[in-house]
């Protein structure tokens, strides 16, 4: 039998309110240790005197009962909702803990044991940690949309397709080539190749949703003294990097996370591209080249008063830019009409930057309303698992459907790690709907 676990819920530190879940068998005898009374009815919220086993107050609460199956972990769960100080919260946990069977809870392990249960799947479990680290408002949304079961609901319906496949193939191995007819070869088939095309399709998204999730790199790059830490400085609002007249003051790469439009940017402040004078500026502009180029957006900033500073820039540099603009503005005009004049000292100009950037940022990841996109790296590589069976499914012998059954098991699969709706029965339920054998 699991342990019967207990944990803060809420954020700790000092608040008005803390949120304390016990999930296990022992609720029940959680419950009525510390109230003194009977459980209340499944979701009736009762105000509740706290003591603890010596009778001592602790304080007076709000106490909920969540009977199984019908809870967040699909266990018997009760709450307690106390102040928020954390004197009162260590005195519940500590009484909690002085109850034989209750320990603990390991990080996620109330997600854990929900999953376990049945009353979420990998992907939303995952959304539900989304949802709490999301910074904003893009990184919500997906988290949400993901939760609601957006990708969940696209995996099961290949997984449905696929072993809808796999079960006439293995009609075939039961009952022989000449018992099966020739046109459920060509369905098998051409179901096998629209999934595997729908597969790739959703794996070709330029890495939008971890982007969203994760954040974009953007990264400022430019000669020395151009302002390139002073507009990092503006952009985030804050003094993150030393600004001074002195040429190669930034050394090393500095990093700041912004809240842009509603997605999440890390903008990265980098050394002054020049011929280095001694090896700890090469090093440098070395890390910072390479950044550059890793990055997925970059901004060139150039000194409004040196009209040729771009040609004195690396090819892959001036190439690279998504976005140029010409500092100092204030103190002389950027060459060209077109050219987007800014001044960080004065904040001239940066208005429009933003406005370009964010443009920038939500081109690169705009995300369709209708298609659920991946979000990590797990997803990613399950899926490209079951492309991979797919294609080898499809240049199977067709005198050997063992060989085709194997892979198209080996897809769902992929496919059923992803939510952890790994089904032996399923398979068999299709065919017996299907097939009707021992008829």
């Amino acid at each position: 039998m699991a342990a019967t676990i207990f944990a803060l819920s809420s954020a700790p530190g000092r608040a008005g309110i803390a949120v304390i879940r016990v999930s296990g068998d022992a609720a029940r005898e959680a419950f009525e240790t510390l109230t003194g009374r009977a459980l209340p009815e499944p979701r009736q919220v009762v105000l509740v005197h706290l003591r603890d086993q010596a009778g001592h107050s602790i304080d007076r609460a709000l106490g909920l009962w969540f009977r199984a199956p019908s809870s967040f972990t699909g266990e018997d769960v009760c709450e307690f909702h106390t102040h928020g100080g954390h004197a009162v919260t260590e005195a519940v946990l500590g009484a909690l803990g002085r109850i034989s069977g209750l320990r603990l809870a390991d990080p996620g392990e109330f997600t854990r044991r929900a999953v376990e249960h049945g009353k979420l799947d990998l992907t939303a479990a995952e959304a539900v940690a989304d949802l709490i680290e999301a910074e904003t408002e893009q990184q919500r949304l997906l988290a949400l949309r993901q939760q609601e079961g957006a990708l969940a609901e696209l995996y099961g319906r290949w997984r449905e397709q696929l072993t809808r496949v796999l079960a006439w193939v293995e009609a075939a191995i039961d009952f022989g080539e000449d018992e099966v007819p020739e046109t459920i070869w060509t369905s098998a088939r051409h179901d096998t190749e629209r999934l595997s095309y729908e597969m790739r399709q959703h794996l070709d998204d330029s890495h939008r949703g971890e982007l969203i999730r994760d954040g974009l790199t953007v990264a400022v790059v430019g000669p020395p003294n151009a302002g390139k830490s002073s507009l990092v400085n503006v952009l985030s609002k804050r003094e993150v990097a030393i600004v001074a007249p002195t040429a190669g003051t930034t050394r090393d790469l500095i990093e700041v996370r912004l809240n842009l439009s509603g997605y999440a940017v890390t903008l990265v402040d980098t050394a002054g591209l020049r011929e280095a004078a001694e090896e700890v500026e090469a090093e440098g502009i070395r890390r910072s080249l390479i950044r550059a180029q890793n990055a997925d957006l970059r901004i060139l900033v150039l000194d409004a008063a040196d009209s040729g500073a771009a040609m004195k820039l690396p090819d892959e540099v001036r190439r690279g830019a998504d976005i140029v603009v010409w500092n100092k503005a204030d103190l002389c005009s950027a060459p060209g009409p077109a050219a987007l004049g800014i001044s960080a000292r004065t904040g001239a100009g940066i208005s429009d930057l933003v406005e370009i950037l964010a443009r920038c940022v939500r081109e690169r990841l705009q995300l369709s309303r209708e298609a659920p996109v991946l979000t990590r790296a797990r997803h990613r590589a399950s899926v490209e698992d079951a492309v991979r069976a797919l294609e080898r499914a499809l240049v199977a012998p067709a005198g050997a459907p063992e060989l085709m059954a194997e892979d198209l098991r080996l897809a769902s699969r992929a496919l059923g790690r992803i939510t952890g709706a790994v089904d032996v029965e399923q398979l068999l339920d299709v065919i017996f709907r299907d097939f009707c054998i021992g008829k």
